[in-house]
């Protein structure tokens, strides 16, 4: 079976891997672990959401992050919007502090979705449609996260033609590529290959990433379900951070430092240096006051112990 020669990682530390953290993170905190990925070698970098300060705290400090990023050319930073305002929020920057690339959110799970959003599946693409159409008519890419496409924590196993419904009502919208994403962790290679290819009937291959979360430690064989597809895009988070605080026990997304040591090992490029990754999660982990959740990571670096 041939594999894909090349990954690319998004990774969504900065955005999906603080979102949820209760203690406060300062934006210069944040600008440096996207420095720090960007020197790793990372070339697409979610960065922040542009979303009401009440609901999610965290990201209250999205314009002085934008505003703070070194840019490096070749390298994509997108971030969260999940409705006009937030778009308009993030467009009322001077232009060359613009993101690359916004991100608007579904659920293939009507429950989740009105959990999430308090909205209907269909409600919510209505609500997209001129988020979508107005960052398209700015010259922004446009990706959309499809959230729970194996299973949701209200209603349970996720059926692949639901996946494939949501797919198909993003595409409409003008969502350029989408994220398959196991946002409970709850997937196995092959719930995971079924939702793939629900996707795969809408969108071509290099237009559909993996988003995996290691709930039951299932997210890297679920990566290499979607290689054997021939899928090469996926997101990951530095040092595991992360979660879903609609998803009781649900633990973080998979860590960067473990994807990259699969493909690394798999003959796979990436393009990204391991040992500057693995840095860049130690920085954001002490910034927190932890160690980071990657075994790769924590093998690395008591190898370096010697």
């Amino acid at each position: 079976m041939k594999l894909p020669p090349r990954v690319r990682i998004v990774d969504v530390g900065p955005r999906d891997g603080l979102q949820n953290e209760k203690q406060p993170v300062s934006a210069e905190i944040k600008i440096g672990l996207v420095h720090r990925l960007q020197d790793a070698g990372l070339t697409e970098i979610e960065v922040t959401s542009f979303v009401s300060p009440k609901w999610v705290p965290q990201m209250a400090d999205n314009a002085e992050v934008m505003h703070g990023i070194r840019r490096k050319a070749g390298v994509r930073y997108s971030v969260l919007t999940p409705n006009m305002k937030g778009l308009e929020a993030a467009l009322a920057a001077p232009r060359a502090e613009w993101p690359d690339e916004i991100v608007v959110f579904g659920a293939a799970s009507e429950a989740f979705s009105q959990k999430n959003i308090n909205c209907s599946i269909a409600e919510s693409i209505e609500r997209f449609a001129p988020v979508v159409a107005a960052a398209r008519e700015q010259g922004i890419a446009v990706r959309g996260a499809m959230s729970c496409t194996v299973g949701c924590p209200y209603e349970g196993e996720i059926a692949p033609e639901r996946v494939g419904m949501l797919a198909r009502l993003m595409k409409d919208i003008g969502v350029q590529r989408v994220d398959v994403a196991d946002t409970i962790g709850v997937g196995t290679p092959r719930k995971v290959r079924a939702a793939m290819e629900a996707t795969l009937a809408h969108f071509e291959v290099d237009r559909v990433s993996g988003h995996f979360h290691d709930t039951y430690g299932q997210a890297l064989v679920n990566t290499l379900a979607s290689l054997e597809l021939g899928v090469w895009n996926f997101q990951s988070s530095s040092a595991g951070l992360g979660g879903c605080p609609y998803a009781k026990g649900a633990t973080g997304n998979v860590a960067t430092e473990d994807v990259v040591y699969m493909l690394q090992g798999m003959g796979i490029e990436t393009g990204i240096d391991l040992d500057r990754l693995i840095d860049a999660g130690v920085y954001i982990s002490e910034a927190l006051g932890r160690e980071p959740n990657s075994r790769a990571s924590k093998a690395i670096r008591n190898k370096r112990l010697g």
